[in-house]
């Protein structure tokens, strides 16, 4: 039969076009003020599961949390092939930080059920916690291999992967099920299937074209709306709607800066031993260097 396995991707913000802009007045994202991509680490975590898939047999389901947009990166999941995508996506789940998405997303894993593997990627771009995913595996009991640079061994039962570690690799076995967070070194993505693309691409725009504020929200959830994507809001993944969105999240961003970064002054030091001791003595009394 091979592997049940569940990915987890998610639409991120364009941070290389952060602006004054990109922050909301209650702390949370202005998603509409910026263009939006496939997290690059979550393409990595689901290169790994279709290798995985070839190799082994079995099925891979990617899941999304976010507003009906979303839809476009699972899209973008049957484009590359996975066989089932599902968009967990309602008001409620609005400006979530990790501790509730985490949440959510443990919700929906546990209604797909009978999995054996769980792949995300490392971390997200617009936050850079690396949270969400060791989040998942703590709520869901699970073993969890984070920072996954290979996988070394796969069978039915075990999985044997390489990890980074600060100085260096570590080899490390876990038995199914797992949860596995993958870095951006791991894999080289496919591109889309064109045939994929031409029996999918027209899927979908009905949730891809609205926002929260619109007629989605009337649609019947808990039930597939669309040929190949299945939607769920908070009542269809069984979810405290306390524990999801802002009123589950502890976190608050406060503020959002952009930063430039330039040089105020140059100096021309002496090619000389004078020279080179005075910037070093300057450096060690300014606490650049110790």
């Amino acid at each position: 039969m091979g592997l049940k396995i569940i990915v987890t991707v998610k639409q991120v913000p364009d941070t290389h076009n952060i602006s004054g802009e990109a922050m909301k007045e209650d702390g949370t994202v202005n998603r509409a003020a910026l263009p939006t991509i496939f997290n690059p680490e979550d393409l990595n975590a689901l290169e790994e599961a279709l290798q995985i898939k070839e190799a082994v047999g079995g099925t891979v389901t990617c899941i999304s949390m976010g507003p009906p947009n979303a839809v476009e990166v699972l899209k973008e999941c049957l484009y590359r092939g996975a066989d089932d995508v599902v968009l967990i996506s309602d008001r409620r789940f609005a400006g979530a930080d990790t501790l509730a998405t985490s949440y959510a997303l443990k919700c929906a894993i546990e209604k797909v059920g009978g999995f054996d593997l769980i792949l995300c990627g490392r971390q997200a771009i617009d936050g850079d916690t690396a949270q969400v995913g060791p989040q998942i595996a703590e709520k869901l009991g699970l073993n969890q291999l984070t920072c996954v640079a290979a996988i070394a061994a796969i069978d039915e039962r075990s999985i044997t992967v390489k990890r980074s570690v600060e100085d260096g690799y570590e080899i490390v076995k876990s038995p199914m099920p797992v949860l596995l967070t993958i870095t951006g070194s791991a894999n080289e993505p496919r591109s889309a299937n064109a045939k994929k693309v031409m029996t999918y691409k027209n899927i979908g725009k009905e949730l891809s074209s609205l926002s929260y504020d619109e007629t989605y929200m009337s649609v019947a959830h808990g039930t597939p709306v669309l040929s190949h994507i299945r939607e769920w809001n908070v009542e269809a993944i069984g979810a405290a709607p306390e524990q999801c969105g802002l009123s589950g999240s502890p976190t608050k961003v406060k503020k959002i800066q952009s930063v430039v970064l330039a040089a105020r002054e140059s100096r021309q030091i002496a090619n000389s031993d004078a020279g080179i001791s005075g910037l070093i003595h300057e450096l060690i009394e300014e606490n650049i260097i110790g």
